[in-house]
């Protein structure tokens, strides 16, 4: 995909008046567009960045699983910022709930057609069927310029094609099973603007605004799952601090860290 393949200028003129002195790049290749984000901000200032991988040799997802990603296969964008909202919690929540409404703005029946864009806590897009559509990676460092200021990076990895299915711990979708007119600058054109404008609502709001939007995608409320740790339980939707409630045999949980691993139950 060449330069002019992207939509730059109109990508600009949306993201622009929403975060003043944005910088918008398209790298061919690199290891990784959160980790290149990550590298600027520790060697000082970083201006809003909209960075967009054609390529990724080393992209990186949660609890530090690493995957590659060629040219087409998937959308990776990452946008790093200067930040400081009242309460990060829920944040994935926010990004996951903005992208998917702003792909499938409305929530088709369960019944039709069209697959349903679901959210799985805490930080994936997942279809109806239990397929992965899309991961959101967000990190968080301190701006290397004296300032103290801390600074989010946001990296949404998007599947426009379907990858190989060896190795892969959940089935993978991708963009032409919710939306065949969509590409990769499309996407990208359709969700930039509300993710900017989720961010900084977050930022002054924290998440509970959003809570119910997110509990109608919820994919895994009402759910048996089970954790990490083997521990089993149903899945009660989240707290309005984007908390997961579960309960289980020694009572009710409430998962606030991303570490803990949270799936379906095989077999539901």
């Amino acid at each position: 995909m060449s330069l002019g393949d992207w939509p730059l200028a109109a990508l600009r003129a949306q993201l622009t008046p929403l975060l003043p002195g944005l910088v918008i790049e398209v790298l061919p290749t690199i290891d990784s567009s959160n980790t290149e984000l990550m590298r600027r901000a520790r060697k000082g200032a970083l201006p809003p960045t909209l960075l967009i991988a054609e390529e990724q040799t080393a992209g990186r997802g949660r609890q530090g699983r690493s995957w590659y990603s060629g040219a087409g296969d998937v959308l990776a964008v990452s946008l790093g910022l200067p930040y400081t909202p009242r309460d990060w919690s829920g944040l994935s929540l926010a990004v996951g709930l903005s992208v998917a409404e702003s792909l499938q703005p409305q929530l088709p029946a369960r019944a039709s057609q069209q697959p349903r864009i679901e959210l799985k806590w805490p930080n994936d897009l997942w279809l109806a069927d239990g397929r992965k559509l899309a991961g959101i990676l967000i990190e968080t460092t301190e701006i290397a310029d004296g300032s103290g200021q801390r600074c989010a990076i946001v990296g949404i990895g998007l599947n426009l094609q379907l990858p190989p299915e060896s190795g892969l711990r959940t089935p993978a979708a991708c963009l032409q099973d919710v939306d065949d007119t969509l590409d990769g600058p499309a996407a990208l054109l359709r969700y930039a603007a509300p993710l900017a404008r989720t961010l900084l609502g977050f930022a002054a709001y924290g998440f509970a605004p959003l809570q119910p939007r997110f509990e109608q995608r919820d994919h895994l409320k009402g759910k048996l799952v089970v954790l990490s740790d083997g521990t089993h339980g149903r899945a009660l939707g989240v707290d309005d601090d984007g908390a997961l409630r579960v309960q289980t045999a020694a009572g009710m949980q409430r998962i606030t860290s991303a570490e803990v691993s949270v799936r379906p139950a095989p077999g539901h």
